[in-house]
């Protein structure tokens, strides 16, 4: 049995918040907020509370609710609602959506389009029957090298065959699953997810972007000034001595 870590919502405009400062004090790491839905919705709180989110020194993450239209129409909505930048964490959630449930082609179609776009495998895969169901118990390597944010409502959570182990786990709904399902800060029922790790491992994983590599110590940085009409001076730093 696993006992959740409760440390991330996931929220939307159905959600009311009373207070960010009470969701951090409640333990609360990040928050993974609804920004569009297929080809032209967009969620009209998603905006409003990104700001609001961050002051309160919480990650923050977009996410896309998928349905089976045209995928790169959807990916290139999202985009222009989040943006692109290093701080977000970008999500799909493939889940089932009656007739509209986006097919295991149009998934896989996403994840390669949205990665052209923000970088390598650092859109989190939300899913859970909806992935199991469409994969079978066969493992795709492609699927398999994106974070695997589970959906699955009992204490002996399950990955699809694809994946080791998931990344982040959605055990529960505000009403399913096991405790705790509220949290302060967020009036009533609200989607809760289990950390598996530390508070800083989190942090230092939230967007999936790549760390920039700092210069090495020791080596020397040139900076040129140029001033009209055209002189210039070069300064050489890291060196014993400054160079002019």
């Amino acid at each position: 049995m696993t006992i959740p870590n409760r440390e991330v919502l996931d929220i939307s405009h159905h959600n009311s918040i009373d207070s960010w400062a009470d969701i951090k004090a409640a333990g609360i790491v990040g928050v993974i907020h609804k920004a569009t839905q297929g080809r032209s919705y967009t969620d009209p709180t998603y905006l409003k509370r990104a700001a609001p989110a961050m002051r309160a020194t919480l990650q923050w993450g977009a996410y896309h609710f998928a349905d089976n239209s045209d995928v790169e129409a959807q990916v290139n909505h999202f985009l222009a609602v989040v943006g692109g930048d290093n701080e977000t964490l970008y999500a799909l959630d493939w889940e089932d959506n009656g007739n509209s449930t986006m097919s295991f082609d149009q998934a896989r179609q996403f994840l390669q389009l949205i990665e052209q776009k923000i970088g390598r495998n650092r859109c989190v895969l939300y899913s859970g029957n909806t992935a199991k169901e469409a994969m079978g118990s066969r493992a795709d390597p492609y699927f398999g090298a994106h974070r695997l944010w589970l959906a699955q409502y009992s204490n002996n959570p399950v990955p699809q065959a694809s994946w080791d182990t998931y990344w982040l786990w959605q055990y529960s709904d505000g009403n399913a699953g096991p405790e705790p399902h509220s949290c302060p800060g967020v009036t009533g029922e609200v989607d809760t997810n289990s950390w598996p790790g530390t508070d800083a491992e989190l942090v230092a994983q939230w967007t999936g972007a790549p760390v920039p590599t700092p210069p090495p110590v020791g080596v020397p940085t040139i900076t040129i000034n140029v001033s009209p009409p055209g002189s210039a001076r070069v300064i050489v730093t890291g060196a014993q001595s400054p160079l002019n």
